[in-house]
């Protein structure tokens, strides 16, 4: 399938994304943007063969025992234990913690009411080679410095909270396709705290997949950090996109991507 990917124009202007407001669901960004036609590729066919390591994403069955994902009590007692332990199966990690997690919805009046986030229309990656490391020393206190002595990886898990998904998926760009060199910094600023994200400088060299119509018993398993430099998957960069199959009236896209240490 062809579609339009936003990818960042570098400018040479400072690049900062920033969250602020009721439940921090407004959004500022800097910054020019253009949007690239590339094949985006149905994975569904190639599941089998992707490998967290060596494409930076993988795509497995995994039903959930949520009853309502926009339950926060649910979500941390329930959620959390189940995205640890899938997180371990596929990563082979000793330990796993799931940090936060972020609900989206593509309809405004829900994102209003339930004061969550919209989807991100813009290629980037969650953290950067300083905002890795810097994430495990404000969530770990004093074990952060002996927990960096030995790898570690951020790993996302991203899936459809209610309906199938058939507007605004998620693509990923295969880890390999992507060079140090296409990864722009951009600063990442919170209420309370200051960090960093990549955003992504076009490349005719990047390769998209995505999983058409994700369904609620479905999950996105995806690398936006690794401290290893032996070659293995380290940064996957991804984006919301706009479907050109997409049918006329499709239900808007409701979401939610939990984020997680990896301790090997």
């Amino acid at each position: 399938m062809q579609a339009e990917i936003p990818y960042t124009v570098d400018t040479g202007e400072k690049l900062v994304n920033e969250t602020f407001g009721p439940n921090n669901i407004r959004r500022r960004t800097s910054g020019a943007q253009g949007k690239h036609r590339a094949t985006v590729n149905d994975a569904r066919a190639i599941r089998a063969k992707l490998s967290l390591d060596e494409n930076g994403f993988v795509f497995v069955e995994h039903p959930s025992a949520m009853k309502n994902f926009f339950d926060a009590e649910a979500l941390k007692s329930v959620y959390y234990p189940e995205v640890e332990r899938l997180i371990r199966s596929v990563s082979g990690a000793a330990r796993v913690l799931v940090f936060d997690h972020t609900l989206r919805s593509g309809d405004e009046s829900e994102r209003e009411e339930k004061l969550i986030r919209e989807p991100v229309l813009s290629a980037h990656n969650d953290y950067t080679e300083w905002s890795g490391p810097n994430r495990v020393r404000e969530l770990m206190g004093e074990e952060a410095e002996k927990l960096l002595e030995r790898r570690f990886a951020i790993i996302q898990v991203w899936r459809a909270i209610n309906q199938p998904i058939r507007s605004n998926p998620l693509a990923v760009a295969d880890a390999r396709s992507v060079a140090p060199e296409d990864l722009l910094v951009a600063e990442r600023r919170y209420p309370n705290r200051v960090g960093q994200t990549y955003r992504l400088k076009y490349s005719p060299r990047h390769r998209w997949f995505y999983f058409p119509e994700m369904r609620r018993d479905e999950a996105l398993v995806f690398k936006v950090y690794d401290s290893a430099t032996d070659g293995r998957a380290r940064f996957t960069p991804h984006t919301s996109f706009e479907d050109p199959t997409t049918p006329p009236g499709a239900a808007p896209r409701q979401s939610i991507e939990a984020r997680a240490l990896a301790f090997f």
